[in-house]
């Protein structure tokens, strides 16, 4: 069993990363139900709770099927996180996390995200103050640093640890790296390593498929694994990579009928907390991973596009069931695409 805090998770547990437009709660929904054990909301600013922003406050929505459930904030000012930190805690979440690698410029740029590792100081300054202000169990998840002469991750976890934290995950690329070349996890070992860490050290970066899962727990041994990029339009990962772990063998892939349950499920889950017009819209973009893998698909997915009501996407969702009834599903690769290319930020 690993712990954090006062929360019990399964042996190697696999973590929902958040991402900014992504780990939303019906997406979050469909992760849980394909095996996640701990999953976390998009970052939120805490300058923008501290405001009543909107947007900061909707994304403090919680439900209790996902617990545990950790709420993740950003900031680069101690007064501001501590007050978010605050703030978090009485929305009774399972832990609060603190964002301290997001690469984009508009966070990393003022000072918050991966712009704090220019600062060690006062990333420990940072998460200090949000380990006082609440009774929460804190963790971090960060990078190796913020360039190739700035590795400075070990000594990171331990002034982290020494404030309080509960759990580090830690992504292996610097931020300049943003998410080119591949995750370098030699040091994220170290960390798991050294005889001062006694906290769950969480390894993150580039893992797509199960057998990559099994390998980087055995060469690495980390704690457990955050999973990102790869559940986008694909949340079965979770339940692929448990299964392999357990018993070395391969689990066929999603079928039609599963696939477009899912689909269905993530659709009114964004229709029921974004409203029709968003909730649909922000859809879009999901359809792809949903349906890779059918032959011959583009012509449905173009339709599904440009759809404006769930009941019109929902028909030709059954459409699809039935047009690839019977179809033996073939594995296809899981593109690690770079969500922040799209993202708003």
């Amino acid at each position: 069993m690993v712990k954090i805090g006062n929360i019990t998770l399964p042996d190697f547990p696999l973590l929902l990363a958040p991402m900014e437009d992504v780990s939303d709660p019906p997406f979050r929904a469909v992760c849980k139900d394909t095996g996640a054990d701990l999953m976390y909301t998009e970052f939120i600013s805490s300058e923008g709770l501290i405001r009543d922003a909107i947007k900061s406050r909707k994304k403090l929505d919680i439900f209790d099927y996902e617990r545990p459930i950790g709420i993740q904030i950003f900031g680069g000012d101690e007064e501001s996180l501590s007050m978010a930190a605050k703030i978090v805690d009485v929305t009774n979440p399972d832990l609060l996390d603190i964002n301290f690698g997001c690469p984009v410029k508009k966070v990393a740029l003022k000072g918050a995200g991966a712009g704090v590792l220019k600062d060690i100081d006062l990333m420990v300054r940072l998460t200090d103050a949000c380990v006082k202000a609440t009774n929460l169990p804190v963790t971090v998840k960060t990078r190796l640093g913020w360039d190739e002469q700035t590795k400075n991750i070990e000594e990171v976890a331990e002034r982290l640890q020494d404030v309080g934290i509960k759990a580090l995950s830690i992504h292996g690329r610097t931020r300049c790296q943003m998410y080119k070349g591949e995750a370098d996890w030699t040091l994220i070992a170290k960390v798991k390593n050294n005889p001062r860490i006694h906290i769950p050290i969480f390894g993150n970066g580039d893992i797509d498929s199960p057998q990559k899962a099994l390998e980087y727990k055995h060469r690495y041994g980390v704690d457990g694994i955050m999973i990102g990029r790869a559940a986008i339009g694909y949340p079965w990962i979770f339940r692929e990579i448990k299964h392999y772990v357990q018993t070395g063998e391969l689990l066929p892939p999603p079928t039609v009928e599963e696939r477009v349950a899912v689909c269905k499920k993530h659709l009114r889950g964004s229709v029921a907390w974004k409203g029709p017009i968003v909730g649909i819209n922000e859809m879009r973009g999901c359809y792809a991973g949903y349906l890779k893998g059918l032959p011959n698909i583009r012509e449905y997915r173009a339709r599904l596009v440009v759809l404006k009501t769930p009941e019109e996407v929902e028909t030709v969702l059954d459409e699809i069931q039935t047009a690839y009834a019977g179809i033996e599903m073939q594995r296809a690769p899981i593109e690690l695409v770079n969500y922040h290319e799209k993202c708003p930020l």
